[in-house]
C-alpha cells in the first residue's frame, strides 16, 4: 500500500535527490575522456563553426588547464591529442598550439575558483540570438536550469584575444554559470566537465527555444518562484552525470568511438 501519497512536496524532493544519489552511478570516464567526448556531442548538437569556439578544464597542478589544438574541429578531438597547457598558454604536453582566444579563460578561471570547466562555441541560435543584442528568456521548465543563471555581455569588444577581453567577459559573467556574449556566441563556467557540456547543450536550445516562440507571439514569464525550484531541482551534480553519460552513450553509438584511446575502448567505454 502507498506510503506517500500525503507526503509534502519538499521532502519528497528530498527523498529523489537522495536515491538518485546513491541509483544513478558514476559513469568511469576521466577527464581527458570527458573532454573529448564533450567535443564530440557539442559537434552533433550543433556547436561546431570550423575551428571557432574552445573547451577547457583546470588539470592537476594549478595554473594549468586541457584544450584542444588549435586547427582541429571538435568532431577530431580525442582524449590523446589534447593539450596541457599553461596560463600563458605555452603547451607542456601534446602537440601544435592552443587558440589564442584561451587567453579570456584564464581571467574567469582566477575571477571564480569554483569554475573547473568553461566552455564558449558560437552554435547556430545561440549565434542568432546574439545578434539580435537581447537576453536569453528562460520561460519552459526544461530550461530552468538557467533560470537567473545566464548573464548577458550587450557588447562585442572584438576578438577575445586580448586580456581586456579577459577582464570584460569575467565581470559580465559574475557569479552565473552562463553567459550570451552579444554578437559572438555563448559561454558556460561550472564546477564540471559533465555540468558544462549539459549546460552548453541547454543554452543552444533554449536560443532556438527563444527564436521559436517569439516569432509566434510575445514570450509569457513564468512564476519566478517555481522557476527556481526547477532550477535547483535539476542543478545538480548527480542530474549533470547521468545526462552527460546518456549524451555520451549516444556520440559513442553514433560511431565517435576514435574520441576514445583503443585501450579504453577495449574496456567497453567504446561499445
Amino acid at each position: 500500500m502507498a506510503e506517500t501519497l500525503t507526503t509534502g512536496k519538499a521532502e519528497l524532493v528530498d527523498q529523489a535527490h537522495r536515491r538518485m544519489r546513491t541509483a544513478l552511478p558514476d559513469h568511469g570516464f576521466t577527464l581527458r575522456q570527458q573532454l573529448a567526448l564533450t567535443c564530440r556531442i557539442l559537434f552533433d548538437a550543433g556547436h561546431d563553426s570550423g575551428l571557432a569556439g574552445q573547451i577547457t578544464a583546470r588539470a592537476e597542478r594549478p595554473g594549468t588547464y586541457y584544450t584542444q589544438q588549435l586547427g582541429l574541429g571538435f568532431d577530431e578531438i580525442t582524449e590523446d591529442n589534447l593539450l596541457l597547457v599553461d596560463e600563458d598558454l605555452n603547451v607542456l604536453e601534446g602537440e601544435g598550439m592552443a587558440n589564442p582566444a584561451n587567453r579570456f579563460h584564464s581571467w574567469v578561471y582566477r575571477a571564480r575558483p569554483d569554475v573547473n570547466c568553461l566552455i564558449h562555441t558560437h552554435p547556430r541560435h545561440v549565434s542568432a540570438l546574439s545578434m539580435l543584442e537581447t537576453p536569453l528568456v528562460v520561460s519552459h521548465m526544461d530550461l530552468c536550469p538557467l533560470y537567473e543563471d545566464c548573464a548577458f555581455l550587450p557588447q562585442w569588444p572584438g576578438i577575445p584575444v586580448g586580456n581586456e577581453e579577459g577582464e570584460l567577459i569575467a565581470a559580465a559573467l559574475g557569479d552565473k554559470r552562463a553567459l550570451l556574449l552579444a554578437h559572438h556566441g555563448q559561454l558556460v563556467a561550472t564546477a564540471s566537465v559533465e555540468e558544462s557540456c549539459v549546460l552548453a547543450v541547454l543554452v543552444e536550445r533554449a536560443a532556438e527555444l527563444q527564436l521559436l516562440a517569439s516569432a509566434a507571439g510575445p514570450i509569457r514569464p513564468i512564476p519566478a518562484p517555481l522557476a527556481r525550484e526547477a532550477h535547483d531541482w535539476t542543478s545538480t551534480p548527480t542530474r549533470s552525470r547521468a545526462t552527460f553519460a546518456y549524451y555520451a552513450r549516444r556520440a559513442l553509438r553514433a560511431g565517435h568511438g576514435d574520441a576514445l584511446s583503443a585501450a579504453t575502448a577495449a574496456d567497453g567505454h567504446g561499445r
